[in-house]
């Protein structure tokens, strides 16, 4: 299997190569004849997914029979491991993971290379920039880490086993959605580099680019959330986001991404900002790949980061010459990058947009910052600094605060200028909700603290918590009053009823109802966010018969037991729940110890609800009395969190479905009324 799997990367580098260097030749000698040249490049990149997937396949073949004559297999499966888990094998180490990058980056070609035909030449040079990408990945896993090589001496019977915080079931979707995240930004890309080099006219690029980064952006979004709710459920710490290198290395480029997605629509509609956008789209690229060079070189610590490899100074050259290259062809053309327009007023939809983008660099900036302080102290006094959640939190919530305020206010603004009158009349009554929710909340402190047993006022976080939900309230308001007034003047000409008026609305323009609907996820998520104020934790031993109270909640240790499974060995606490004098549950946190890798790892018990998570902790057993220790966390409004997620992305999903079409108006016959012949009636 080995042989055929190399086989198939080499086959592929040279498709690959051959692809971009016949590529590039057609591109330089276009006015020349080399049309047929440019296919053969194309034909390329389309065989080497061909290619790539021939090796994914053997590699995932070699798992699921216990090929441990191959080294990334003995040091990532065992006999025992789950068939899911021997899939995910695939993507579990280094080396699997960049054949896997390799594989969607190719399979992201291939879509676009069958879709040229929407503009040869664009996608010709988007095809060729795309090539360059993937031969510096192809070369990655042929010669610094590839995933086929033998393991010296004799073949062990069995495998060192997959990493225990790996064998959860998201772990088979969350590092898949994530990867189609980061490799679907090299497409963006790609049109926005090709563009800059040919001076394309017009804005079409734009159109096409914004497509396949809200698909991209959406993978990313899931895959983030996916690996929040990987680390809450998994790793016992009763958290779901941990501001870790790792983390952030996601974040970033969801950051700049997000941004793009907002910005775009000006140079759409008003020709502005065109510098701006062509760098968030390199840099949503180039922080994608950093990110890949942060989780693989060891630069800096993480749980989350792939062992500490020389593979990151290839990371290093590909991030300095990308960046040359892009900088020189701007440099180059940036006249043609000239806007069309100019802001016009501080009360605009365009200014809304500037601001917004502006919070989301300065966040990705801080986020940049704050990850690498500990390599920049270290270069500037000799030992590393760590920064933790407070230093990004000082900046993230103010600013996700600020974003909220514009997310309001955004579509409440006009293009060009908005009247100060035309802005109080839409945002009157928006406004008057949320201050009246933020007023029940201040002098009802029942209503809100007091729920999850917190002493109103105590910190800043309450007063966080509290502007988070007047501004989410406010959002909600002012999305509900944007489909309200579409909805009131589609019922007035048609006759229809409210709801379906607002459906119809929606179809006719999904871009613009869907990015509403996607701001309302993101509200829901928020309000989950904001129940982080009020988390509380209890740790306790816990012997038969003990009782552990937290919040509205006493548990009563009924006993614990352990048992033998193939591939691990595990020990169970059995609690039972009581609320307001009644059991209303029976939780079974569980510690593993896993055979071939000789690890342990939690698997805490989440009891969710819409208003709080009960989150249980078997931490493991005493070792003078036997007694199990455990560790509770009472975490409010966790659920909203998921729920905002789904939110977020069926909003997504809707703005990239086609307009509906207008309903066409037919002219009634006009009746034209004969004139008598003159002289008749005399």
């Amino acid at each position: 299997m080995a042989q055929i799997g190399s086989f198939a990367l080499l086959l592929a580098l040279a498709l690959g190569v051959y692809s971009f260097l016949a590529g590039l030749v057609a591109l330089i000698g276009q006015d020349q004849g080399y049309e047929r040249l440019g296919e053969t490049a194309r034909r390329a990149g389309i065989v080497t997914f061909a290619a790539v997937l021939l090796a994914a396949v053997v590699l995932v073949a070699a798992a699921f029979h216990d090929d441990f004559s191959i080294a990334y297999i003995f040091h990532h499966s065992n006999r025992d491991l789950s068939a899911p888990y021997k899939f995910a094998v695939l993507w579990s180490g280094q080396e699997g993971s960049l054949l896997f990058w390799s594989l969607l980056l190719a399979a992201y070609g291939f879509v676009l290379r069958l879709r040229n035909k929407t503009d040869p030449r664009l996608f010709a040079y988007a095809s060729v920039v795309l090539a360059g990408v993937q031969v510096f990945f192809l070369l990655l896993v042929n010669f610094a880490a590839n995933p086929f090589g033998l393991l010296q001496g004799s073949i062990p019977a069995d495998g060192s086993g997959l990493n225990p915080l790996l064998q959860y079931p998201e772990m088979v979707i969350h590092p898949p959605m994530l990867y189609l995240g980061y490799v679907g930004f090299t497409v963006p890309f790609a049109f926005a580099l090709g563009a800059l080099i040919m001076k394309y006219p017009g804005e079409k690029w734009i159109h096409i680019t914004r497509r396949w980064t809200m698909v991209t952006w959406g993978f990313l979004t899931c895959g983030i959330f996916l690996g929040a709710h990987w680390a809450y459920s998994v790793l016992g710490w009763g958290g779901y986001w941990g501001w870790d290198p790792v983390e952030n290395a996601s974040l970033m480029p969801w950051l700049t991404g997000t941004a793009f997605l907002h910005s775009v629509m000006m140079q759409e509609k008003r020709g502005m900002l065109k510098v701006w956008n062509m760098w968030l789209v390199f840099a949503t690229f180039w922080l994608a790949i950093l990110g890949t060079f942060l989780t693989r070189s060891g630069i800096i610590s993480s749980v989350h980061a792939f062992a500490q490899s020389s593979i990151g100074g290839w990371f290093a050259w590909f991030l300095g010459i990308s960046f040359a290259v892009f900088l020189f062809f701007f440099l180059k053309n940036k006249s043609h990058l000239r806007g069309e327009h100019k802001l016009e007023s501080l009360i605009s939809r365009e200014s809304s947009f500037l601001f917004n983008n502006l919070l989301f660099v300065l966040l990705c900036f801080t986020v940049l910052w704050g990850t690498w302080f500990p390599k920049i102290s270290e270069l500037v006094q000799g030992n590393q600094v760590t920064v933790g959640g407070p230093f990004y939190n000082r900046v993230a919530i103010p600013v996700a605060l600020l974003l909220l305020l514009l997310t309001a206010l955004g579509p409440l603004l006009a293009w060009r200028k908005t009247s100060f009158e035309s802005l109080k009349r839409n945002f009157f009554w928006p406004a008057v909700g949320a201050v009246a929710v933020a007023i029940f909340l201040v002098i009802t402190p029942q209503s809100w603290g007091s729920v999850f047993g917190l002493k109103p006022w105590k910190d800043i976080s309450y007063f966080y918590s509290l502007m988070a939900v007047g501004l989410c309230t406010l959002v909600t308001f002012t999305v509900a009053s944007e489909f309200y007034r579409g909805g009131r003047v589609i019922a007035k000409h048609t006759g229809q009823g409210m709801f379906a008026s607002m459906v119809q609305l929606t179809h006719r323009n999904t871009r613009r109802y869907g990015g509403y609907i996607v701001h309302f996820g993101v509200v829901v998520v928020i309000i989950g966010f904001a129940g982080a104020a009020f988390n509380q934790d209890k740790e306790q031993e816990m012997g038969y018969g003990d009782k552990m109270t937290i919040g509205s909640y006493t548990l009563i240790c009924r006993s614990y037991t352990d048992e033998e499974n193939p591939n691990y060995s595990s020990q169970w606490a059995i609690l039972d729940v009581y609320k307001g004098g009644k059991q209303i549950d029976t939780l079974t946190p569980e510690r593993r110890f896993y055979h071939a890798s000789q690890q342990t790892s939690t698997m805490p018990y989440i009891r969710s609800t819409l208003n709080e998570d009960l989150y249980l902790v078997y931490e493991g057993l005493n070792q003078d009395n036997g007694h199990p220790i455990l560790k509770a966390h009472l975490n409010p409004l966790v659920m909203w969190i998921w729920m905002g997620v789904w939110i977020i992305l069926a909003g997504t999903i809707l703005a990239l479905v086609p307009n509906a079409p207008a309903p066409v108006r037919v002219a009634a016959p006009k009746l034209v009324e004969t004139a008598a012949p003159v002289g008749a009636g005399d």
